[in-house]
């Protein structure tokens, strides 16, 4: 690259973690300014991430646009100014955090580390000072991460609830260090003061009442999970996160000991962002008895003897043959096509019999390719899809609206004024780690209100929803990321009850 003429123009790049407050974005550009002024360069632009882990480039928005620039060969800079190696980033793998910086150079655009007791020019004494300052900036991560996790573990030990939704019939509750109620967190809500904690507690009555059916029809019944998620379907019962029930869905409540009051956490570790980890029984952490219960525990533990005996009574030979049976069927397999075929023992079941999912694949010839793991997300989301919209029919008519389904193209008339559609948006990742999701519509279909579903990172369930009116749905093809602006990000909801009062109806009276 080619140096311009006069002062070396230069950007800086700032970004505060929440494990690093008191290092605020502010304070880094004042260091980068003076560090700029000290050495003749001129300040033009700042790329910026509040808030966001150095652990990877996941959500870190401003790194991502500065990498881009740099990459595109159509930066207008000649130098980056960072406050040190840290807000560089926490890279656990330190070549990743080389990586970048050799990008930048070989597009002939340097990296200076303002508060550093170093050089960056270079030299052999520089690289080595480098190396042990990204592996120190590594290890500060993972020296944190197990702190806290010790902590969380003493928490639960204690009673309290830590992370995830409560679940169908179960509420989260905050209480001050004293042991008092202040009151129910809704969904996406978190408590404010680091005193505070969270316990759960039994939900309205009546979906108490639904627990504890869906455990009788089990257990007294003799009803399988496909046949009570049709059941409460057919009653237009919604699961907590407004969704129709699945067979999954009702397998969880049957096998998650919360239900009994159990405290239960580690079962899945996902530690400084890596790949997540199901563990073995012997290492959950758990508190047993410390939430009030909604179902008893001798119904609990037939529930669960049941649900054992179906993979115990079979052999391994047998539970093999029925895996290749599926296998041969379905072209693929994993936990989610499993767990949804009725007659067949669970996932858990197979991995607990033969040590791991990866094993019992292998035994039937199944070798997973990483690559088509799209092929299987994109099927569970076209199941998906009638789900949804029968779940917006169902909000839509609680609301007072009149819904008319198009059976031709999935549109639904509301009151026979406006139209909406629904488009459900998978989560992708890019090289760099972060989320996109890349929205298709029919432009044909032009109904007056799009609702964009857009799925979380592990495209389980939704994460958010994006209502848009017809004037704003101009192309074919839309690319949503993690923050979009204001023109779209105003169109953010994280449910649909304002979409649900549309619907409604005001009688007004005529003047005389």
């Amino acid at each position: 690259m080619k140096r311009r003429d006069g002062p070396m123009r230069a950007v800086s790049y700032v970004r505060m973690s929440t494990d690093h407050q008191r290092y605020s974005t502010e304070n880094q550009s004042d260091a980068i300014e003076a560090y700029a002024i000290a050495n003749g360069m001129t300040l033009v632009r700042r790329y910026e991430d509040e808030g966001k882990s150095g652990l990877n480039t996941d959500g870190r928005r401003g790194f991502e646009q500065l990498i881009a620039d740099v990459s595109s060969g159509a930066a207008d800079f000649d130098v980056i100014l960072v406050y040190d190696i840290s807000r560089w980033g926490r890279f656990q793998d330190t070549d990743e955090s080389a990586s970048y910086e050799y990008l930048c150079r070989k597009k002939g655009i340097e990296v200076f580390y303002c508060a550093e007791q170093f050089e960056n020019d270079g030299s052999a004494v520089t690289t080595i000072v480098k190396n042990v300052k990204r592996a120190m900036a590594a290890l500060y991560s993972h020296d944190l991460s197990h702190k806290v996790f010790v902590g969380q573990c003493r928490l639960i030990g204690l009673g309290y609830r830590q992370g995830g939704a409560a679940g169908f019939g179960l509420r989260r509750v905050l209480i001050d260090e004293q042991g008092n109620v202040k009151g129910e967190l809704r969904h996406g809500e978190r408590k404010s003061l680091q005193t505070d904690r969270v316990i759960l507690m039994p939900g309205p009555a009546e979906e108490c009442e639904i627990v504890e059916r869906i455990f009788r029809l089990f257990v007294e019944l003799g009803r399988n999970e496909a046949q009570i998620a049709a059941l409460l379907n057919r009653e237009q019962i919604l699961t907590d996160l407004g969704r129709a029930w699945t067979r999954g869905t009702v397998h969880q409540i049957l096998t998650n000991e919360k239900y009994i009051g159990n405290n239960v956490y580690n079962r899945i570790s996902f530690k400084l962002k890596k790949h997540r980890v199901r563990n073995a029984p012997e290492n959950w952490v758990r508190a047993d008895g410390v939430f009030q219960s909604i179902i008893e525990r001798s119904l609990f533990d037939r529930a669960a003897s049941i649900i054992s005996a179906r993979s115990q009574r079979l052999s391994d030979d047998e539970m093999l043959a029925l895996l290749g049976k599926l296998f041969e069927s379905k072209g693929m397999l994993s936990g989610l096509i499993i767990d949804e075929q009725e007659g067949l023992p669970s996932s858990s079941a197979y991995r607990d019999r033969f040590g791991s999912m990866l094993r019992a694949y292998s035994m039937v010839g199944y070798r997973p390719r990483r690559d088509y793991r799209y092929i299987e997300i994109n099927r569970a989301l076209r199941r998906m899809h009638p789900e949804m919209v029968e779940m917006v029919t169902i909000g839509l008519r609680k609301g007072g609206g009149d819904v008319r389904p198009d059976p031709e193209n999935d549109i639904l008339w509301v009151n026979d004024e406006f139209t909406i559609s629904v488009v459900i948006a998978r989560c992708r990742r890019t090289g760099a780690g972060a989320r996109r999701w890349l929205l298709r519509f029919d432009t044909g279909l032009l109904p007056d209100i799009t609702i964009v579903v857009r799925m979380d990172a592990a495209n389980r369930t939704a994460m958010d929803y994006y209502l848009l009116p017809r004037i704003d749905v101009l192309a074919e093809r839309l690319r949503l990321t993690d923050g979009n602006g204001l023109i779209l990000d105003a169109y953010r909801h994280g449910d649909l009850e304002l979409l649900f009062s549309f619907s409604s109806r005001i009688t007004i009276q005529e003047s005389v």
